[in-house]
This record gives C-alpha cells, sequence and structure tokens, in this order.
C-alpha cells in the first residue's frame, strides 16, 4: 500500500483500524534477524502478504523448503492472519503478524516477501518491497494493468530485486519439453496455437451490499480500488470477477496458458500484433467479466494464437504445426507423431531454463542474484496478453499492439485502459525515485 508522500503514516494508521493500529513487531524478533544477518545466505527470511487461500498455499510451501525461515506475516483479514500464523506455530516457528503490510516492510532482516494478495494490491505490494530491499514472489498475474507491469519491472530493476512470478508452469518438466520440441521446430513452422481456460465459478447468485465483518479491514482491503460499499461476494476468491480487481479466468487462467504460449513461440520479451474477441457475459448481472470468450491474437509471423474460455474440448495449450502436434496440460503431454515425446533433444535444439521447484528457483536466486525463471519482466509479457484480451472483449474492437512501444495505436479510448487511476491517497513508486541498490539480499 504505497501512499502519498504527503500522507502521515501514523494518521493512516489510524484511521485504517484498530486491527492495524494495534500491531507491534516482537523486539526479540527484531534482534534475532539481525544477528542474523551476519552470516548471508544461511538462512533465508521471509515474509508473507495476503495469506488467504492462496497465500496459505505458498506459505505451506515454502516452509517445506530447506533454509527457509517465515518471520512476518501481513493480511487485512484477521481471521486469515490467525490461520496462518497457526501453520507457522505448527512448523515449529514463529511469526510477527501485521494488519498493515508496510510495518513488515520495515524490518531490515527481511530477505524476501511473497505478495499472495487480490491482483488489485500486486503492484504497490511488490514494488514497495522491492523499495524496501526485499526480494519478492508475487503471484501472478502480475498486475492488473499493462502500465502496472511496465513500473514494476522497471522498479524491481532500479532496486535490483530479484522478483519472481507465481507461473509456476514454467517449472513443470511437460510444458518445458512441450515449449522445447516446438522451439526446436520438432512439428514444423506452427500454424495456430489453441489455448483453453475453464468456465467462470463464481458462487451465485448475488446478494446485496452489507456491512463488512469484523474481522476484515475493507477499506485497507480496497486500497487504490474505486471506493464502492462492502460486498461479501465481491472479496476473497470471488475478487476475481469485477474489473476493479481483476479480470477473470483470462487473468486467472491465461496468466498459466498464455504464459506457456509465449514461451513456446519465443515471445517473452515480445507479444502479439493484433487482438480481437468476441464474449458473453452473465444474464443477470453476477459478475462483470466475461462469462465465455473466443479471443483471436495474431503475431506477427503470421502466427494465430486462439484462447477459448468456457467452451472447447482437450490440452490446456495445443500446438499445431505443418508436420506434426503437440498438447500439454498439467500432468499430461501427447504428440503427433506420437514418439515425438519421448525421443531425446539434441545438442543443437533448443535447451530452455530448468527449474524442478519454482519456490525453490526464487530462493536459489536470492542467494544467486540470477534472474528466476519466471522473472517479472516475463510475467509482465504474459500478463499483457490477458490484459490484451480483456481490453478487446470490453471495448468490441480489433486492437493494434506495439509490443516494442507497450502501447495501443490508433484507439485511444482502448489505449486509456492500459492504466487506471489509484484512489487517494495511493500511488505507484517512480523508478527515478528509487536509490539503486547492491544486488545482494535484503539485509541492511
Amino acid at each position: 500500500m504505497r501512499h502519498d508522500a504527503r500522507t502521515d503514516r501514523r494518521g493512516f494508521l489510524r484511521g485504517a483500524g484498530a486491527g492495524m493500529a494495534a500491531c507491534t513487531f516482537p523486539a526479540v524478533l527484531t534482534a534475532r534477524g539481525r544477528a542474523a544477518a551476519a552470516a548471508p545466505g544461511e538462512r533465508i527470511r521471509l515474509g508473507f502478504i495476503g495469506v488467504g487461500r492462496q497465500g496459505t498455499d505458498n506459505l505451506k510451501a515454502f516452509l517445506k523448503r530447506p533454509g527457509v525461515e517465515v518471520v512476518a506475516l501481513a493480511d487485512v483479514d484477521s481471521k486469515h492472519l490467525a490461520e496462518a500464523a497457526k501453520v507457522v506455530e505448527e512448523a515449529g516457528g514463529r511469526a510477527a503478524t501485521f494488519g498493515d503490510y508496510r510495518r513488515l516492510l520495515d524490518d531490515r532482516s527481511i530477505d524476501g516477501v511473497v505478495v499472495c494478495t487480490p491482483d488489485h494490491w500486486h503492484a504497490l505490494a511488490t514494488t514497495d518491497a522491492c523499495v524496501a530491499g526485499k526480494d519478492v514472489y508475487c503471484e501472478k498475474p502480475l498486475s492488473l494493468t499493462v502500465a502496472e507491469g511496465r513500473r514494476m519491472v522497471d522498479v524491481a530493476r532500479q532496486a535490483g530485486r530479484v522478483v519472481q512470478t507465481g507461473s509456476q508452469q514454467r517449472s513443470e518438466e511437460r510444458f518445458r519439453l512441450a515449449c522445447e520440441l516446438v522451439r526446436s521446430g520438432k512439428i514444423g513452422k506452427i500454424k495456430e496455437v489453441k489455448v483453453l481456460l475453464p468456465k467462470v465459478n463464481f458462487a451465485g447468485p448475488a446478494v446485496a451490499d452489507s456491512t463488512p465483518p469484523p474481522e476484515l479491514d475493507y477499506a485497507a482491503w480496497l486500497g487504490p480500488a474505486p471506493e464502492r460499499p462492502y460486498n461479501e461476494k465481491r472479496v476473497h476468491y470471488l475478487f476475481r470477477f469485477f474489473w476493479d480487481y481483476s479480470g477473470g479466468q483470462m487473468t486467472n487462467f491465461g496468466a498459466h496458458h498464455l504464459d506457456i504460449a509465449q514461451r513456446a513461440l519465443g515471445r517473452d520479451e515480445s507479444g502479439p500484433a493484433a487482438i480481437e474477441a468476441t464474449a458473453t457475459f452473465n444474464k443477470d448481472g453476477w459478475f462483470e467479466v466475461a462469462e465465455t470468450s473466443r479471443i483471436v491474437y495474431t503475431y506477427d509471423d503470421g502466427v494465430r494464437l486462439v484462447c477459448l474460455q468456457g467452451e472447447g474440448s482437450g490440452h490446456s495449450v495445443q500446438f499445431e504445426g505443418e508436420t506434426g502436434s503437440i498438447g500439454v496440460s498439467r500432468g499430461s503431454i501427447a504428440s503427433t507423431p506420437k514418439e515425438l515425446i519421448h525421443e531425446p533433444l539434441g545438442e543443437k535444439d533448443v535447451h530452455l531454463q530448468v527449474s524442478k521447484n519454482h519456490h525453490q528457483n526464487w530462493l536459489d536466486c536470492i542467494r544467486s542474484r540470477e534472474r528466476p525463471i519466471c522473472d517479472l519482466a516475463v510475467g509482465h509479457r504474459s500478463a499483457t496478453v490477458c490484459h490484451l484480451g480483456n481490453i478487446a472483449i470490453r471495448t468490441g474492437r480489433k486492437i493494434a499492439w506495439d509490443p516494442k512501444a507497450e502501447t495501443i495505436v490508433g484507439d485511444p479510448e482502448a489505449a486509456a485502459m492500459l492504466s487506471r487511476p489509484y484512489r487517494a491517497p495511493w500511488r505507484l513508486p517512480e523508478a527515478s525515485s528509487v536509490k539503486a541498490r547492491a544486488e545482494t539480499p535484503g539485509r541492511a
């Protein structure tokens, strides 16, 4: 939650609710962390921002990794916070808890931060952590808008931080093999890629606005999003089906499967040139995002990527080439001819970066200062593909995209949707204002 420099910090804490203002950081933990700072590389101390459903899953996964100590947790829902603290205790640790994640970032002994907030908080939490000298693991989709993603990359680079996007399929062997086979020309020139996304899993029907529950600091949950009354079916998991906070299954699963398509096409630093879409919406208005959609992305070499949400069957990502095909999903891979996926790649074939565990890859890169397998610049480009699909859906027009300039060409209204205003007093830091840090972990 980056706040305007003109906003008094103590005033914010007074206004954000007693749960935030009452949080204190145990002196013994701070002292222990500072003592450990003299021995870099022995243990990596992590803080978690957002410990709901996905946050707790990531918390449990990181607690199993060797050399990791979870020392702090932050969430605007006190129930989530208490449940996550119990998970840490059951694993034999102890974590300080905060309602305001900026208090967590004040601990100079924390090396890395895991961001699992709703999407509309990703950019603020990640850039604030980078400015504070922390490396970051940020859940997908990396951003809520294209402009946010670019700012995240610029700030992280200026601050010298290692940032992993939580698109864990990059670290799964079957997806890597499919990309290597495509990149090595094993099915000839690619004619078309098909990506299948699941149906919207909104828990209907809609309900009336109401008073927020006592455990949730709703003003803090909203943060930079537009102010509106609390509704129990717009928060927590269901936030992803409203434009103020997310982009539906396009950014939920699209951030996974379109990421694999981008990798296989060698477009990690680029993207499509044109996007057009059709979609259907919930007839009762339970949610805002598309219920079903068909999006066609065309790249500058003529390759078509057809993304179907809520319809179609087969593998999650399917590549059709002139001499064969490859389909890959979580847990399965198939090819035509069948033996293709069983033949070892040769020395001259494309061999992509290998990661056997997405969480461990980030931890290894915190120590080595290398870029992780899904560096935030990659996550930004993959999220951009998702955002462009949603812009085409919302405008109902064909979009012309310049991936080098990262702008929509010839359509000012659509181009304006590449960013969104933040509700005062929140704002992202400018990369130019970030003091460059040495590329070492966050120990001060």
